[in-house]
This record gives structure tokens, C-alpha cells and sequence, in this order.
């Protein structure tokens, strides 16, 4: 692929603390979108203020700032206000997903979550849908 080719790829963030997800996360999406891992919410927070993605996959619970937390400080930095966002996480709670709704999220994704239903999400966002074959 060349360079005017990857400046035309989606650029999504994925933001968890867990190496191995994020690991997956950018297998399952490398091919199609340009990733950029990043392993707490200050770290994306300081990342968001240079660059601006297309989406930001966001994991709620993570170390020292979870993902409402830091979605917070997204929603009030001007530039990032209307970047969507797919909550991911381990946990299925109702307060989470009222809260993350309030935040304007896109999306909620449960993990584990299947490399068909992460792709299918995305596709989503960007109006890419594919029709599913019969």
C-alpha cells in the first residue's frame, strides 16, 4: 500500500489496558483502517490534543481514569466533541450504558467480542455496512 493510500484509511483509537486486546483489536482492524494503540485514558487524552481520529474504541474499566472518565474529557475538548465512540468491556451494566448514552457513545460492545461483530461495529460507524449474504 502507498502513502496516499494509507492517508485515506479511517484512523481509529483504541484505548485499553489490557495488551492483549489491544493486540487484537489492531490484528482485526490493520488490514482495513490505520490503528493506533494506546494502554490508559491520560494517554489518549494527551494523544487526542495532537491528533484527531475518525473513531475511538474506549475500554470502561481501566487503571487509574476508566472509560467514562476519560470520554468526559473527550466530549469537552472542542476538536474531539463529534468523534464517535464504541465503548467496549467485560461487564454488562445498565449505569454504564445510561452514562455512556448521556456521553453520546455510538455504541456499546460487551468482551469478548468476536472479530465479525468488532469489524461489523466499525463498518457501522463509517456507513460501510456490507449486505449479508444468504
Amino acid at each position: 500500500m502507498n502513502q496516499t493510500e494509507e492517508k485515506l484509511k479511517k484512523r481509529i483509537l483504541a484505548v485499553d489496558d489490557d495488551v492483549i486486546i489491544l493486540t487484537r483489536i489492531f490484528n482485526i482492524l490493520r488490514n482495513d483502517y490505520e490503528v493506533i494503540t494506546i494502554n490508559s485514558g491520560m494517554r489518549a487524552l494527551r494523544y487526542l490534543e495532537l491528533e484527531i481520529p475518525d473513531l475511538i474504541l474506549l475500554d470502561v474499566r481501566m487503571a487509574q481514569q476508566d472509560g467514562i472518565e476519560t470520554l468526559r474529557e473527550i466530549r469537552k475538548m472542542e476538536e474531539c466533541k463529534d468523534v464517535p465512540v464504541i465503548m467496549l468491556t467485560g461487564v454488562e451494566s445498565r449505569d454504564i450504558v445510561v452514562e455512556s448514552a448521556k456521553l453520546g457513545v455510538c455504541d456499546y460492545l460487551l468482551k469478548p467480542f468476536s472479530s465479525v461483530e468488532l469489524v461489523k461495529r466499525v463498518r457501522r460507524v463509517f456507513g460501510q455496512e456490507e449486505k449479508e449474504e444468504l
